[in-house]
This record gives C-alpha cells, structure tokens and sequence, in this order.
C-alpha cells in the first residue's frame, strides 16, 4: 500500500479493548513525533477474550461508525490481537476510505527467530482459538513445534499492575507455566506475547520464568506499519493540542486517569 495522503492535523487512532494499547502508542509517538493520538478504550467491553465472536465483531464495527465520524483519522491501529483477528476484514470491508493497522501474534518472526523449533503463544482464549491464529502457524510456522497459552486472567493482571495495584507472583506463574515445554534436549526458547497488555508484565514475566526466553513484543512492528503509511515531515512539530484518551465506559477512576496523565493523554 501507497503512502497515505493525510492532513497533518488529522490524528492517529489508537485503539483497544482496555489500555493495553499504550504499548502501541509509546512505539507510535517516538517514531510518529509530529502526529496527534486519540487513544480509545473500550473499556465498557473488557475484556474481550470471553466475547462470543458474532458479537465483539457487531460491536467493533457499531464502535468505528461513531470514533470515525467525530474523530476523522488519518489512520486506524487496532491494537488489540482479538478486535483486529475478529473485526479486521469487516472493518475494512464496511469502511473502505481508511486505513486499519491490524495487530496478530508475532508468529511469523518467532519462527524466523526459534533456535529450539518451539516456540509458545501466550494470548487470551478468543486469540488462541480463532481460525486466524491457526492460519498463521499453517502459514508460517508449520516446521515448529507451537504451543497456545490461552490466559483467561492475564489481561486483567496487566491493568491491575499498571495502575500500581499488586499483582501475586504466583498467580503469574500460573498463567505463563504452559508457555515452557521441555522435550528431551530442545525446550521453548521464544513465547509470542499475543496480548498488547502483556508488555507491562514483562520484566515480572523475565523473572518468573523457569528459564530464560525471548518475549516477543509485536508493538514497534505495529508502530513502523504506521509511520510507513503516513507521509513524513522532518520540519513538523507536535501539534498544540493534546493528545486525547477516550473511554467507551464513561470516566475512568482516579488510577486509571493518573495512567493516562503518565502517557501524555488528556481524558475526554
């Protein structure tokens, strides 16, 4: 696809099911400095891992009919592996005047990457048991050995953690436990973080696990589509306006409100 033709004032669109997509968004600003960010949560559907996908895909698109009317952007990330492996090609189809950065599990780089031929995806159940993620691992990692984690808790744990709240040892241990498979000599040596919110755990991921791997974070991919997308200027400044956080729920609670203040964001 061609660069985009887009007004400068236009902003970029970030959204996802809750605030993991503020993994996508701090890769996006370093490279995307002289763009404004609206960043959506759709918090009043958290978390979409249990969503029947008939479902999460209506809402999806009813959501994007409205952020796309009042907001004009010049480009959709999706930043969430469940929306874009659900409502990806709907999107597209239902509105084909813009543009959609979609996020799927790194599966393709980990198979490049894997030394062992094992290689682990940890996600959420609607990711693990979508079509789309089987197609990936058909496509491009069918000489290795695949393991699905699907984390009914660990999306929740990473709101919890980043807001400041504890967040038990134990229990991550328990959801990332499926990721290491050991068989004879070769064990997992790269786990595919196939949730944006799994990045705020990853250094309490490093230190729990029972060996070291490499935790592959698809956010600055995500981020380089984009910028590859929007035509660039190297004189441009980052507009006056700030960039805006917009919650499906209605306001967000203090924690939640500081978090956004921490990223640069104003709560609309």
């Amino acid at each position: 696809m061609s660069e985009l033709t887009a007004d400068p004032d236009q902003p970029v669109l970030v959204f996802d099911s809750g605030i993991g997509g503020l993994t996508v968004l701090r890769e996006a600003r370093v490279l995307m400095p002289e763009r404004r960010f609206l960043y959506v949560a759709d918090d009043a559907g958290f978390p979409y891992g249990g969503w029947a996908e008939g479902a999460l895909r209506d809402r999806i698109v009813r959501l994007f009919a409205d952020l796309l009317h009042e907001h004009a952007p010049a480009l959709c990330v999706i930043a969430c592996n469940t929306a874009f492996t659900v409502a990806g090609a709907v999107l597209r189809a239902a509105y084909p005047d813009m543009t959609f950065v979609g996020t799927v599990p790194a599966i393709k780089p980990a198979a490049e990457r894997t030394r062992s031929g094992r290689v682990s995806v940890l996600a959420t159940p609607g990711t693990v048991r979508r079509d789309y993620t089987r197609d990936l691992i058909q496509s491009f990692a069918s000489q290795c050995h695949v393991t699905l984690v699907g984390s009914p808790r660990l999306a929740r744990m990473a709101e919890a953690y980043v807001r400041g709240l504890p967040v038990g040892d134990e229990a991550v241990s328990a959801e990332i436990a499926p990721c290491f498979v050991a068989d004879g000599g070769a064990r997992t040596d790269i786990v595919v973080l196939g949730c944006t919110h799994y990045p705020f755990l990853a250094n309490v991921f490093r230190r729990l696990a029972p060996w070291p791997v490499d935790w592959l974070d698809p956010a600055e991919a995500i981020a380089r589509r984009a910028r590859s997308l929007l035509p660039r200027r190297a004189d441009a400044l980052h507009p006056e306006e700030d960039d805006v956080a917009l919650f499906t729920g209605g306001c967000p609670d203090f924690a939640t409100r500081r978090l956004m203040n921490s990223f640069g964001l104003k709560v609309a």
